[in-house]
């Protein structure tokens, strides 16, 4: 098996770093869970924000305990109920001379009020009744005793003496009304003196005044406590300050923990997106000179081959086609020891016929025209009474033309022909060396110009590494520059390659295993 190449990212490390026993091998951090983190921040911060609230309402109470604090919280609020408090007494300080004058004069009504209901209950005692309608009754029921003739005479005597009594005692009921009727008439005035004291703003005023004073004695009791247990409020808000600091602590460790491990990761895609566009930058640039190479190798071979090459072997060929003789025959190579030879050979013997050679062959493949049939006295004497006609192949029509040379139309212009063909084909030879040096330098100019390209590129690249490609490597708006489509479509074939090559590396691992 082929070894596995180790990655550019981890040869740069290990090339940075120091590994004493073999190379460094680089672990690609995990992408940290944001889900989860969000869950255990908000953790955090809900146990952050309870302990925060405790150590306040500890230093609250530290603060209220502290002597001569004015500053604290329960001081300022004492001081703003006695002012208020001041506020309601001078108020009411004022409406105290009128009331003062109610007062008495409910005091005076108030005596008058016992006075009667003494003398009507002293009046009340002597009767055994309570009411009219009880003395009434009596009387009725004693006469009708009397009414009754059974009585003796001393019981019926007896009887009309009470009866005259309880006429008497009913008289007297009379006066009670009166004198109930003077006692509701003093309680009547005394509501109306009330009345006049049960004032709304009054009113509003003394229980205002009775609510600030309950919350400054509950604010008082309050100071008083906690200024008995200072040292212990102080143990409190220590505990509490260092409670709140760890859970303030744990939530910034797992925020650092949190950012810093989102740093590497994105720190690591970076640098490994940097190294693989730069590896496939220089992969391109490697091919694209490979091909530049090979392209200026083959243009150089093509310029160092003698020039009019073609144009003389064609001239050639058709000055021995129109004079063989204009022209010495060509020179015959010797047969070289490695060339092939026949393994058997022919008994001509046994063949019968004519033998036709090339010659033959070739004057048969161009045609002279005897102009037709004209009846029956031209057939004995066609060949000398008509004019012959001049034909040739389209082979040799577009070899002339080639060479540039109007092909002859008879028979008495091939001479003419001939020597236009010897005239180009001297000029072509005459000019040769000349022409094979200056399309050298062409060919060595266009190498030239091709490297310049090459070193350009290099130095300024053509691929985007950055994380958003240049927009005019984009088609925005269904645009894109030639140049960039080209370089482009570069590394399309450079990708290609790498693809290529990948696959022919991966057989060769495979054929090696097997």
């Amino acid at each position: 098996m082929a070894d596995v190449a180790t990655p550019p990212a981890a040869q740069k490390a290990t090339a940075n770093g120091s590994a004493p026993q073999g190379k460094q091998q680089i672990v690609k951090p995990d992408k940290p869970d944001e889900e989860k983190y969000k869950e255990e921040l908000a953790k955090l911060e809900k146990e952050h924000a309870a302990a925060q609230e405790k150590l306040n309402a500890c230093k609250a109470k530290l603060d209220n305990a502290k002597p001569n604090n004015k500053d604290s919280p329960n001081a300022k609020r004492q001081q703003e109920l006695k002012t208020e408090l001041n506020a309601i007494r001078q108020t009411q300080q004022g409406n105290k001379s009128g009331r003062n004058a109610i007062f008495e004069k409910i005091k005076k009504l108030d005596d008058q009020l016992k006075q009667q209901l003494a003398e009507l209950k002293t009046a009340k005692g002597k009767s055994n009744y309570k009411s009219v309608e009880e003395v009434d009754q009596e009387i009725a029921r004693l006469q009708k005793q009397v009414d009754g003739g059974m009585m003796k005479l001393v019981d019926e005597k007896k009887a009309l003496a009470e009866i005259s009594a309880l006429n008497k005692a009913r008289k007297n009921f009379s006066g009670f009304d009166a004198q109930q009727k003077k006692i509701e008439d003093i309680k009547a005035q005394i509501a109306e003196q009330k009345k006049l004291l049960d004032d709304p703003e009054n009113k509003a005023l003394s229980d205002k005044y009775t609510k600030l004073q309950t919350e400054l004695d509950a604010l008082k009791a309050e100071q008083d406590e906690a200024f008995k247990n200072l040292r212990t409020l102080r143990e409190q808000t220590d505990k509490a300050r260092a409670e709140q600091q760890e859970k303030y602590q744990a939530r910034k460790d797992l925020k650092d923990a949190y950012f810093q491990q989102l740093r590497a990761y994105k720190t690591y895609e970076s640098e490994a997106r940097k190294i693989r566009f730069e590896k496939r930058r220089q992969e391109q640039l490697q091919y694209v000179a490979s091909k530049r190479k090979e392209a200026a190798s083959k243009r150089l071979e093509e310029a160092s081959t003698p020039a009019y090459g073609d144009e003389i072997i064609a001239a050639e060929g058709l000055i021995r086609h129109f004079d063989p003789s204009a022209l010495p025959p060509k020179e015959t190579t010797a047969a070289s020891k490695f060339a092939a030879s026949a393994q058997r050979t022919v008994d001509e013997s046994g063949l019968k016929g004519t033998r036709i050679s090339k010659k033959d062959t070739e004057e048969e493949s161009y045609f002279v025209g005897t102009g037709g049939k004209k009846g029956k006295k031209g057939k004995k004497g066609g060949a000398s009474s008509a004019p012959a006609k001049f034909n040739l192949n389209i082979g040799i029509i577009e070899e002339l033309a080639k060479v540039g040379v109007e092909a002859p139309s008879s028979q008495e212009d091939i001479p003419a022909t001939v020597e236009k063909l010897k005239a180009k084909l001297a000029h072509w030879k005459e000019d040769q060396d000349r022409k094979t040096k200056e399309n050298i330098a062409k060919a060595q100019k266009e190498i030239e110009r091709l490297e310049a390209e090459e070193a350009e590129e290099e130095a300024s690249g053509s691929t985007d590494a950055a994380r958003k490609p240049a927009q005019k490597n984009q088609a925005v708006n269904g645009n894109a520059s030639a140049e960039a489509e080209l370089t482009q479509e570069k590394d399309a074939t450079a990708d290609a390659a790498e693809d290529l090559k990948k696959a022919s590396l991966e057989d060769k691992e495979a054929a090696a295993d097997a």
